[in-house]
């Protein structure tokens, strides 16, 4: 896949984080690559794009995640003309739930 962000540096991110081995690697991993506010906006965005895909409207979005507008409309835009990763990922946890 051809991407704006490929890099040696950002491969190697990427394969640390397909190193982790479970919730708590990732939790101890991302307390120390990220801020709290960081990780918290990450987290957002996916509930966003959740709620996206569940069609529910920006009001009741930003109610239920704090999220402003132009943070909906971000993770929209990237639902829509984006890579689709959102869309990879929330159907993977969608099964993995559904299991």
């Amino acid at each position: 896949m051809e991407s704006k962000i490929k890099s040696e540096s950002v491969d190697e991110l990427f394969q640390a984080l397909l190193a982790l081995r479970d919730q708590d690697e990732c939790y101890r991993f991302f307390a120390d690559l990220t801020t709290v506010p960081e990780i918290k906006s990450l987290a957002q965005r996916l509930q966003v794009a959740k709620l996206l895909m569940e069609n529910e409207t920006y009001t009741v979005i930003s109610k239920s995640t704090g999220a402003s507008t132009a943070t909906i409309s971000r993770v929209k835009n990237a639902l829509f003309y984006g890579s689709d990763g959102y869309k990879l990922i929330i159907d993977r946890l969608n099964n993995i739930n559904q299991e």
